[in-house]
């Protein structure tokens, strides 16, 4: 099913995030958390493409892995970063060649060792430019691009960061995806600007729960979305205890979003960090129309 789909012809819809390991021990816990996966039928599996484009080919792979062996439909990250429009086209063409037919379309982060995002000579400076591209020459192929509740990290001012994403939607994507947030609030009110200047695709809240207190933080600080303080005193309080760590960010998540499924969202975007023991827990606790697991 294809993003621009998902959220007329489903009550509510589950999307679920992974990224490439790094190791044969990673790849092997890799399919078994898609094997848990499979269970709740997702709107589709998501899988991230590695800073400077250096997980292009097992993004691929991965996808194809996840449509082939698993039965659920793949949506492949694709970003702007290193790479022309020429190579963008042909990696387009081998995604679309191989049945993947969802692309999650970013600007992208800038490889490791540099500060900050580089155009390079007949490539693209922004997602807007990558989804025309998708739009205009793979028109078939169902779009998603990212939101942030709090503000881009490099945005100027929140109004700037709604302009871009309003401008990536009118090239033609198909739904926005957030970035993590742990303050409903901020996404609530990000919607409600999103709503009136006029934004009219899906908004789906990107879920991460917290199952280590010290990864959430290296995470946060790099997006720019805030631990409320009474959750950090919580988690900070047992910093020593990673079973603690974990039920309390699952408590908090269930009740994140129980308190977002009141206000109507379209569905989540749960960013599992290759594990879906958090994930399970909320599915299990939330009553979803249409999300139950197979037996």
């Amino acid at each position: 099913m294809r993003i621009g789909e998902i959220y007329q012809a489903k009550p509510f819809g589950v999307s679920i995030e992974i990224f490439p390991p790094k190791t044969e021990a990673g790849g092997k816990a890799l399919f078994e958390t898609l094997a848990a996966a499979a269970r709740w039928n997702p709107a589709f599996v998501s899988c991230t493409y590695g800073a400077g484009g250096s997980t292009r080919t097992q993004t691929l792979d991965l996808c194809a892995a996840i449509q082939d062996q698993f039965g659920l439909t793949a949506t492949a990250h694709f970003t702007c970063v290193g790479s022309t429009r020429d190579e963008q086209l042909e990696w387009l063409k081998s995604a679309s060649d191989r049945g993947i037919h969802n692309i999650m379309a970013l600007r992208g982060d800038p490889p490791d060792g540099q500060a900050s995002f580089q155009q390079v000579e007949g490539g693209f400076a922004h997602a807007s430019e990558l989804v025309s591209l998708i739009r205009e020459v793979f028109p078939h192929i169902g779009i998603g691009v990212a939101g942030y509740p709090e503000k881009h990290p490099e945005a100027p001012d929140a109004q700037s960061d709604l302009d871009h994403l309003k401008r990536k939607v009118e090239c033609g994507a198909d739904a926005v995806y957030t970035q993590l947030f742990y303050d409903n609030d901020s996404f609530l009110q990000f919607r409600d600007r999103f709503e009136e200047v006029g934004i009219d695709v899906p908004l789906v809240p990107g879920i991460m729960p917290i199952t280590e207190f010290s990864r959430i933080q290296r995470i946060t600080s790099l997006c720019g979305a805030k631990i409320p303080e009474h959750l950090a005193t919580r988690l900070e309080s047992v910093k020593d205890d990673k079973d603690a760590q974990f039920e309390i960010g699952v408590e908090f998540a269930i009740r994140q979003c129980e308190q977002l499924v009141e206000e109507c969202v379209p569905g989540f975007h749960f960013y599992v960090l290759n594990r879906m023991d958090a994930c399970d827990r909320i599915l299990e606790a939330l009553s979803l129309p249409g999300i139950q697991p197979k037996p």
